[in-house]
């Protein structure tokens, strides 16, 4: 059998299995897993769902100077199509991570796929839009976003490219890597406030702002310290072409806050998705009796459906790489008694 057997457990293990079994889950380490990541992804996202309040919420709560750029014109767009698609979509998915729902809605699976697929894709559009001011908009931060959106993009039409070939195991490993790479966002968020402590505390990193972002901070706040802070920007010759220096200090006034997240943004951006592309190449390594029962089953759909090359008939490592071809079970054994004959 290709499947283990998991042997009785104490107390806890038994009450465990009496809580995943239902909604389909056959081994506690995949639970675990999914409790773990589809419960931060559903907390993560619940807590924006306020978000969709562009300009009250949001616009109270975005990182200090992100509003001054994303108030109005295409970028306000822009961050209103992102918000309003990613959010459903990242709600949504946590769904399609239910073996239940796959076993017993599979209908439901489907078209919540579709929507999903589409909602992922006009997320980045919108995310794509704001990127050039999202948290200070730096180069780094610029091509974080867009490589998320090429990841994210590509690996959404390889899981659906590999379905429609009916080809399971490669549409589960790409939409694991799909959502694990959008979910380095929330990742990004733990390292982004680890780093923006330290640079504050080092007080020697500083970025340049126009005055104009300094003082719509302040006017939005309430605040009247635009003069004291920064008086430069009332002095002759006192800044470069409108911009001055605004250090990193999360612990100083308002553009000294925002300094400190737009600096470290993208920095904790490209750590964090290493280590979510690096993780989930781990748990697919890790997990192969599991693709190679998927793959058993795409056989005999692929079979069924009169596709050439059953069990290969996507894309897999046999027909497009070096790879050993793969064999159906039994068909070694077939081969060795026909030759025989």
């Amino acid at each position: 059998m290709s499947d283990k057997v998991e042997k009785p457990g104490n107390g806890f293990t038994r009450f465990m299995r009496k809580v995943y079994t239902p909604i389909g889950f056959k081994k506690g380490y995949n639970f675990t897993l999914w409790f773990v990541f589809a419960g931060a992804l559903l907390g993560f996202t619940l807590a924006r769902l306020q978000y969709f309040s562009i300009n009250g919420i949001f616009a109270n709560d975005a990182a200090p100077g992100e509003w001054y750029w994303m108030h109005k014109g295409f970028r306000k767009v822009g961050i209103t199509l992102h918000l309003a698609t990613i959010l459903p979509a990242g709600l949504l998915v946590i769904l399609q991570f239910i073996p239940i729902i796959r076993y017993k809605a599979l209908l439901f699976h489907r078209l919540n796929g579709y929507t999903i697929l589409l909602l992922l894709l006009l997320s980045n559009v919108g995310a794509l839009m704001i990127a050039r001011h999202a948290f200070g908009g730096g180069i780094e931060t610029q091509t974080l976003v867009g490589l998320l959106a090429i990841l994210t993009t590509f690996g959404a039409s390889m899981a659906y490219y590999s379905i429609k070939r009916l080809q399971i195991e490669q549409h589960r490993a790409w939409m694991l890597r799909t959502w694990f790479y959008a979910g380095s966002i929330i990742t990004l968020r733990l390292i982004m406030i680890i780093s923006t402590l330290v640079i504050s505390s080092q007080g020697s990193y500083y970025r340049a702002t126009p005055c104009d972002e300094i003082a719509f901070i302040y006017a939005s706040n309430d605040q009247d310290g635009l003069q004291t802070d920064y008086p430069q920007c009332f002095t002759a010759n006192g800044t470069t072409d409108g911009w001055v220096a605004v250090a990193a200090n999360f612990a100083g006034n308002i553009p000294q806050i925002g300094t400190s997240l737009g600096m470290t943004f993208g920095m904790a951006g490209w750590l964090a998705l290493f280590l979510h592309a690096f993780g989930v190449e781990i748990y697919l390594s890790l997990t192969p009796r599991e693709s190679e029962r998927l793959r058993k089953i795409s056989y005999q759909r692929q079979l069924e459906a009169g596709f050439s090359h059953p069990g290969s008939a996507g894309l897999t490592a046999d027909r497009w790489g070096d790879a050993d071809p793969w064999a159906p079970p039994g068909s070694v054994e077939v081969k060795s008694t026909e030759s025989a004959e």
